[in-house]
């Protein structure tokens, strides 16, 4: 009925084009297995877990989308949510503008999810998606740091660099994803940002950039990026220690 107000309706925009060269050589690092499924899907099912989020656009490498549908139509993912498969751009920036691109009009919080972040919980999800709701522009998931932090002059691989400084770590927070936004304020900022080289690797600090606030809410430890063997070998881990637990 016209008097009611607009459903909220929050989208998940998940970059997958890239290739993953640190993972060594072989299928792009979103495809990689994961507990025998490609770690795309586990991060698509870590989106769809939501029941915020009704939408999940992959980003596809721009010669892969075919790929990729086929990838998304051979897996079990959640009925009540919606997937689309566009392809993406030279880097992650153009990527995610094209995701942008493809969402609906009635879409108003964007969620911008690493494909290498298969594990996420939904309970992680949820909190940047009700962040967003209670009225903040961009909101993202982080971490205290584990380890003390130093700022150095970047010297010759290999060779001892010289420390230029100790920033206090209780200042400080590692940040994951999905990074959350108020749609306007997100399309803002790749508007208002050139692709530069390899172009903003986090659509957060884009936001920074035009002077709105960004938001912390607290991660979780399962949401790590899976970027080296060891990360892969963590992530099976866990992966097998859930499925022991909860059937999963």
């Amino acid at each position: 009925m016209s008097d009611q107000p607009r459903p909220y309706r929050a989208a998940a925009v998940i970059p997958a084009a890239g290739r993953g060269v640190r993972l060594g050589p072989g299928a792009p690092k979103a495809l990689r297995a994961l507990g025998g499924t490609p770690m795309l899907i586990h991060a698509v099912r870590a989106m769809a877990a939501s029941r915020s989020v009704t939408l999940v656009v992959v980003v596809a490498p721009p010669d892969g989308a075919p790929e990729v549908k086929n990838l998304l139509d051979a897996h079990a993912l959640p009925e009540r949510t919606d997937y689309l498969v566009v392809p993406g751009g030279e880097t992650r920036q153009e990527s995610v503008r094209l995701g942008l691109d493809a969402l609906p009009e009635e879409v108003s919080v964007v969620l911008v999810h690493d494909a290498a972040r298969p594990l996420v919980p939904v309970d992680t999800v949820d909190a940047v998606v009700e962040a967003v709701r209670d009225g903040a522009p961009a909101v993202v998931p982080a971490l205290p740091l584990a380890d003390t932090v130093k700022e150095v002059e970047p010297g010759a691989p290999g060779e001892p660099e010289p420390v230029l400084g100790t920033p206090p770590r209780a200042r400080l927070r590692a940040v994951q994803t999905p990074q959350g936004f108020d749609r306007d304020t997100l399309v803002r900022a790749h508007q208002a940002v050139a692709v530069e080289g390899e172009g903003a690797t986090d659509d957060a600090g884009m936001v920074e950039r035009l002077g709105e606030p960004v938001v912390v809410v607290p991660g979780h430890e399962e949401a790590f990026k899976v970027t080296r063997p060891l990360d892969l070998v963590l992530a099976e881990a866990v992966l097998a220690r859930r499925r022991a637990n909860d059937g999963f």
